[in-house]
């Protein structure tokens, strides 16, 4: 890798708005992969050591260049706005789609027991989430999936990152469901 391959890479990264895979990477240094990963590390660890406010990320397939998680705070002041956020019954549709999809607006209303038309819009606009096709049956529903914004907007590498059903209940304390409320048991009279 040549002397400058380091600096061109950082410069890269600094000024791509969305993460570079290895291949994209490829391309633009003409190195190779391992090359490349090495770089990657390399520069990485040269943060850390001296304590640098940036880090790279590997996220939604690819690398990016990004301000520690810690400081947020002080991040947060320059943009002076609120960040987005989504609404509790966005991101239970969301989180429906992200473990279930490939699946249908009828699927996910049956799970959430209301309509979700107005909220699956929501998800579109913002690119959370994208039509994958049509269900084979009578019909032809589409199909809803999460996309590539839906992996950075998390901080995941890919699908699989989502915490698992058992992570999820380990969270929510026993005997209260995910919304608070304390189950109560029924005694026989």
């Amino acid at each position: 890798m040549s002397q400058d391959a380091p600096a061109i890479l950082e410069a890269v990264l600094f000024a791509s708005p969305d993460p570079l895979s290895i291949e994209q990477l490829e391309a633009i240094l003409g190195e190779e992969k391992a090359r490349i990963v090495e770089s990657l590390d390399s520069l990485r660890d040269e943060y850390a050591k001296r304590g640098s406010g940036l880090t790279i990320l590997q996220v939604a397939g690819g690398y990016r260049m990004a301000t520690r998680s810690e400081l947020h705070p002080w991040v947060s002041r320059l943009a002076q706005t609120r960040p987005v956020r989504l609404s509790r019954p966005a991101l239970e549709t969301l989180a429906i789609i992200a473990y279930r999809q490939p699946i249908t607006k009828a699927e996910i209303e049956a799970i959430r027991g209301v309509l979700v038309d107005t909220v699956l819009k929501t998800l579109m606009e913002r690119g959370l989430i994208r039509i994958l096709g049509r269900k084979r049956e009578v019909g032809r529903p589409l199909l809803y999936g999460t996309t590539r914004t839906f992996l950075e907007y998390f901080g995941f590498q890919d699908i699989t990152d989502l915490p698992s059903t058992q992570e999820l209940e380990a969270l929510v304390p026993a005997g209260q469901e995910a919304d608070g409320a304390v189950k109560t048991k029924r005694e026989n009279p």
